[in-house]
């Protein structure tokens, strides 16, 4: 048989060895189709000749058994090409094992034995060449003492952050000492405040009437100075300062020595007014009792530190420091609670507390309508800043508590907060608010003082439910005195500005990009400041 193929490549020809002319004839490809086939063809193949060499150089990096190319091949790819992870790429169950169990798989180790630091950790690993049982007890035992390194570290920054938020820094007292001085020995600093023929305008309604109550004559300079130079009527500003006995002198001298014309400041203290002389006051009574009481029941700070366990997280601790903050037991800080006796002839009031910093016009908190409630303030559950913005009714009272839980409170309701509020004291006379502000405080006392935590505004949340109206948020930003995080920029764009926390602007403890938005209104070259060493940094 003979085998014929034409020049073209299009026909082969078979011949029989006989000689018959018989022949078949088979139709091939172009010879273009043939070609493209034969590229890809190979092409195909270096491809996955190199595939494999990858797969098989991988697998002997990471230490795998030998095996050969084709092994290794269908090792790695079998799995994936069902679904499934390879072996090598999950995590062993034996290391979850460990770090989940709890005290029977704990290291036995010294202290002194476990990883310090996690390059201690690998290198420790990789000598010892451990199984996976090992890795993670002695992971767990390094986590764990980093754990507590840190927790400890953490609470005492906040006993040290208490202590340095609890104390009179020396040059305020220094301040203080010198103005009450200069009341003693200057009849310039002890001018009547204000002036006899602007007396009639401190209970005159038609102006714009804010009350401070504060023992810190710098802090109350600077809510004094800032409230005026950003009005737009300074003339129709009458300031209501009450202070206590012992701050008395030093900051009416202050306040003579340094007169905020046009506005009107008056300088009263407690014993200075008819009704808080003239009877009993349930709520101060109830005040030194409560201050009494935590002092005993907590044992200092000192014992709060000492008795805090493993489980007890660092926040919980730092609260209960700052339960005993002295702010908390402080008259200036009740006080606000009988404001419709203090000036039973005034009818709308704004409310400041001494940490804070006016920036723009507040005349139009006139203007909003509380539509019949009491309280004008800002709600502390919304905002950009999850950190400040997210208190709840729950984040201040104990709901776990039968007393608390039998009433009608919603723990996701949102709080609000002290520090600029509107108060309409004409609606406030017609409530029970300062008596059931009263009642709860003997509610507390009498409950170990397991109801809430910190001082006035938990019995407020209370005292003033159904009785606050929300405000714009622009009015009143918080958070100055714990948010470090605080931009600058969104701190300068607010009417008020709250450094409620232990960073106050007056302490060194202050955070230093914050500082100077309170700082602008101290005035640096005035004899005092520069006599008790006051800076701006």
């Amino acid at each position: 048989m003979q085998l014929h193929i034409s020049p073209s490549l299009r026909h082969v020809t078979v011949l029989p060895g006989k000689g018959v002319r018989d022949f078949i004839k088979v139709k091939v490809g172009s010879r273009r189709f043939s070609y493209r086939m034969v590229f890809y063809s190979v092409l195909f193949l270096t491809f996955l000749i190199r595939f494999v060499f990858v797969l098989t150089a991988v697998d002997t990096i990471d230490g795998e058994t030998k095996c050969s190319s084709i092994g290794c091949m269908g090792k790695l790819l079998g799995p994936r090409m069902w679904g499934r992870r390879h072996e090598s790429a999950m995590v062993p169950e034996e290391i979850y094992r460990v770090l989940e169990e709890g005290g029977s798989e704990a290291v036995k180790s010294s202290t002194s034995d476990v990883p310090q630091s996690l390059e201690e950790f690998v290198a420790e690993m990789k000598s010892n060449r451990s199984d996976a049982k090992t890795f993670a007890l002695r992971l767990r035992a390094m986590v764990s003492l980093l754990e507590q390194k840190t927790r400890a570290a953490k609470i005492q920054e906040y006993l040290y952050r208490h202590v340095a938020s609890s104390s009179i820094p020396k040059q305020l007292h220094c301040l203080a000492l010198r103005l009450a001085n200069e009341h003693s020995n200057n009849a310039a600093a002890r001018l009547q405040l204000p002036t006899a023929e602007r007396v009639p305008l401190l209970v005159d309604n038609s102006h714009f009437h804010f009350i401070l109550a504060s023992d810190n004559v710098l802090a109350a300079s600077v809510v004094a100075a800032s409230l005026v130079q950003n009005s737009f009527f300074p003339e129709k500003v009458v300031l209501h300062i009450i202070t206590d006995r012992k701050t008395y002198a030093a900051m009416h001298a202050w306040f003579s020595l340094h007169q905020l014309l046009p506005a009107v400041v008056e300088v009263k203290a407690l014993h200075h007014f008819e009704w808080f002389t003239k009877g009993r006051v349930p709520v101060l009574e109830a005040m030194e009792r409560d201050r009494r009481l935590r002092s005993n029941f907590r044992g200092g700070s000192s014992a709060i530190v000492a008795a805090a366990n493993a489980s007890e997280r660092p926040y919980i601790v730092a609260s209960k420091l700052q339960a005993l903050s002295p702010k908390y037991h402080s008259v200036m800080n009740h006080i606000r609670i009988h404001l419709p006796e203090l000036f039973p002839s005034l009818s709308k009031v704004v409310f400041l507390d001494d940490d804070v910093v006016i920036q723009s016009d507040l005349s139009p908190l006139w203007d909003i309508d509380l539509k019949g409630k009491v309280n004008g303030a800002v709600e502390t559950c919304r905002g950009n800043d999850k950190f400040v913005m997210s208190k709840r009714l729950k984040s201040y009272l104990n709901f776990s508590h039968p007393l608390i839980s039998s009433e009608n409170f919603d723990p996701d309701e949102c709080a609000w907060a002290y520090g600029m509020n509107i108060f309409d004291l004409e609606a406030w006379r017609n409530t029970n608010i300062s008596q059931t502000y009263y009642h709860w405080l003997q509610k507390n006392i009498k409950s170990d003082l397991s109801l809430w935590q910190l001082g006035t505004l938990p019995p407020s949340l209370i005292a003033f439910h159904s009785h606050v109206h929300i405000i714009d948020p622009y009015w009143h930003m918080l958070g100055l005195g714990y948010q470090e995080n605080t931009s600058v920029v969104e701190a300068s764009e607010a009417a008020v500005i709250h450094f409620n926390g232990r960073a106050k602007p007056w302490l060194e403890i202050a955070y230093s990009q914050l500082r100077p938005l309170w700082t602008k209104y101290v005035d640096f070259s005035d004899k005092f400041i520069k006599t008790c060493k006051i800076a701006a940094s």
